[in-house]
């Protein structure tokens, strides 16, 4: 047996039953005992986008959210849709949309835990997430100390680096010939000089792009999505039944069973938006709020954004051009797309910058998780390691096959989301105590 087939051992194995029904089963309860609060709720959580900081912490919630919206808006919105789409057909983006759906539940309830439980560290900074909360909350240190080691893993060797690395090289090759080489040296040269300056920069950076760039993805899958408007209805339904029924093979495309379809739309929705993997409540911690509630709506909204809004976007442009079953895969099939639908220019620039801005926003979010994961494992003396391994990795990641990229990232997401959902379940009761005291305290304010 090969590396890549021990793999695909291993990451059937973590994304077996156990670990989907702990993902889909602790949204599904969140999203009950909390009274839909993704949806009844999320207008609220829109408006509190834009409430000036007050309250201890290093940044202002938006520049949080953005943080994390940097860390989960990359290659899963542009490669990872159309990788999943690939394999499991048009109906993996309906399962996308469901694990998005939960997810939010889910997001909310690890965000607000991760301001509950944060600490101020000993270099004065807030520090925070999933391994504070299962330390302090649970007292399960060890299971702590297991999150922050699958941590690291990811920001090493999964959404953190090679993805992203991988993604972004082809991009600049396809669209601007420009050598793999040279690209990774560029990227590993500008990812130390945002690092080196901590979260506020990386915050700094990612309030600029994240926002700017989301926008005008979506104002172009907009249009392309004007030019087919025809085919949206019938691509809304074949997405629905094909999640349900088996898809037959097409021109490229190998057909998909059922279960391929739920299997890498839930990973896939999970590799996007991060939802219960308990990588954003790292940077939800760092907000400037004394509310943990308003926190955890504010951070669920990164969901919404990143999958409901872009992840969708994405999908119905490879269904309504159908690339989806012809020959290309990845970053090419989102561009090929994107020309079928307008124009040569269109399919290679717009989602290459996309791509390369996404991706690299990516880069640097993951690096202050793992950084956070890294040093409650090791403390300060472990920082300049950290680093080295970081960028080292940068530099690597782009001449790693593709196929073998995606296995590592879905795999150690799997393992960091096992520990995390377990904590968000054992401090439920916590969860809801903490979000029905805060709304009535608001109901009463209103009434005064």
């Amino acid at each position: 047996m090969n590396f890549e087939s021990l793999l695909v051992e291993i990451n059937a194995l973590v994304w077996g039953p156990i670990t989907l029904c702990l993902l889909v089963g602790t949204g599904l309860y969140l999203t009950i005992r909390l009274k839909l609060i993704q949806v009844f709720h999320l207008p609220l959580a829109l408006k509190l986008l834009f409430k000036p900081a007050s309250g201890k912490g290093d940044l202002s919630s938006f520049a949080a959210l953005c943080t994390a919206l940097s860390a989960t808006i990359g290659t899963g919105n542009i490669v990872g849709v159309a990788t999943a789409i690939k394999i499991g057909g048009p109906g993996a983006l309906f399962w996308m949309w469901l694990a998005a759906f939960f997810g939010m539940a889910t997001k909310y309830a690890e965000c607000m835990l991760a301001v509950k439980y944060r600490i101020t560290d000993a270099r004065g900074q807030i520090a925070g997430g999933p391994m504070y909360y299962i330390e302090r909350g649970l007292g399960l240190g060890w299971m702590a100390k297991l999150f922050a080691i699958f941590g690291v893993g990811v920001a090493f060797l999964g959404i953190g680096t090679f993805a992203q690395v991988n993604a972004i090289c082809d991009a600049m090759t396809i669209a601007f010939q420009v050598p793999t080489w040279l690209t990774a040296l560029v990227l590993t040269f500008l990812v130390a000089a945002v690092t080196l300056g901590g979260v506020k920069r990386i915050a700094s950076v990612a309030q600029k792009l994240v926002p700017s760039m989301a926008l005008a993805y979506v104002i172009a899958c907009i249009w392309i999505l004007s030019r087919f408007s025809e085919q949206i209805f019938p691509a809304l339904h074949l997405i629905i039944e094909s999640a349900f029924t088996p898809v037959s093979a097409a021109g490229g495309f190998l057909g998909a069973t059922v279960a391929q379809a739920l299997q890498i739309g839930l990973s896939r929705g999970v590799f996007s938006n991060e939802a219960g993997l308990g990588s954003a409540p790292i940077a939800a911690a760092a907000a400037k709020t004394n509310e943990p509630v308003e926190q955890g709506l504010v951070s669920m909204t990164g969901t919404f954004f990143d999958t409901i809004i872009i992840c969708t976007m994405t999908g119905l442009v490879l269904i309504i051009t159908g690339v989806w079953s012809g020959d290309s895969a990845g970053a090419a099939m989102t561009s090929a797309a994107f020309s079928s639908g307008g124009s040569d220019i269109l399919g290679l620039y717009v989602v290459t910058i996309a791509l390369v801005c996404f991706a690299f926003t990516t880069i640097l979010g993951w690096h202050y998780y793992g950084e956070r994961c890294w040093y409650y494992l090791v403390g300060e003396k472990g920082h300049r390691a950290y680093q080295g391994i970081f960028l080292s990795l940068i530099a690597l990641g782009a001449f790693i096959k593709l196929d073998v990229i995606w296995l590592l990232a879905d795999t150690v997401n799997g393992l960091m989301v096992i520990p995390n959902l377990i904590a968000i379940i054992g401090l439920r009761h916590i969860v809801y105590g903490e979000t029905m005291s805060y709304f009535a305290k608001r109901d009463a304010q209103s009434l005064v």
